[in-house]
């Protein structure tokens, strides 16, 4: 007795989901858990890899009510169209394509053409050349401090850098602001009124202290369920 060719091409399909949703898993740890060049390496030997992760990601935050991006995209239409973004961990570039602004897509695989391929931690820009840094849910691998320095690195004096982040990935909230003004940045604004995501605003005060541990600096990895 096979099975009916209906009942086999779902049963196939659902097995195809279930392995999907498991490589998912499996990515998303390995994001959390590596720096962001080994994160770079693994896509850059495995491409397929991002575009899994990536479709599972949206899926996630898919089921919100409201996308961190496009209240990003919103803060960004209230101020001048000549600010100079960049969107680090930029995905398929919702953000570039909601804005009016000059905004460089940063990511690991480039899902667009308008993505430049490079490690969060080393991106092609000059020091003080943008106006606003972006980290929309891509706050990830185990270097934070050296990422955010370079998002510092970029910015111009004053610039604001927004941080959207999984709420529950904060375990605690003041010492992750108080650990950011060792960064150089100052806290201008905080939204926590997503019980999905937490919305953080900081303006650049001044480049970053490297002598002090920052163990404020903390944001639990993001693992999702088994379904």
């Amino acid at each position: 007795g096979c099975a009916p060719p209906g009942r086999s091409a779902a049963l196939r399909a659902r097995m195809e989901e279930r392995l999907l949703s498991a490589r998912f898993r499996y990515i998303n740890e390995q994001l959390y858990t590596r720096t962001s060049r080994e994160a770079a390496r693994l896509f850059r030997t495995d491409p397929e890899a991002f575009h899994i992760y990536h479709r599972g990601f949206a899926r996630q935050v898919g089921r919100w009510p409201e996308s961190p991006v496009h209240r990003i995209a919103r803060c960004l239409r209230r101020r001048p169209a000549s600010l100079v973004v960049a969107d680090f961990g930029c995905g398929d570039c919702t953000l570039a394509s909601s804005v009016k602004n000059k905004v460089h897509c940063f990511d690991l695989v480039a899902l667009s053409p308008r993505v430049t391929v490079c490690d969060m931690a080393q991106v092609p820009l000059a020091d003080g050349s943008v106006d606003v840094a972006v980290f929309c849910l891509a706050l990830m691998g185990t270097n934070l401090r050296e990422i955010l320095g370079e998002a510092n690195r970029v910015l111009k004096p004053g610039g604001t850098l927004m941080v959207a982040e999984v709420a529950s990935r904060f375990e605690d909230t003041r010492a992750f602001v108080g650990a950011m003004a060792q960064l150089g940045f100052k806290s201008v604004s905080k939204d926590l009124s997503s019980a999905f995501f937490h919305l953080l605003e900081f303006a650049k005060t001044g480049p970053p202290r490297h002598d002090l541990p920052l163990p404020g600096l903390r944001l639990r990895p993001c693992l999702y369920k088994r379904r």
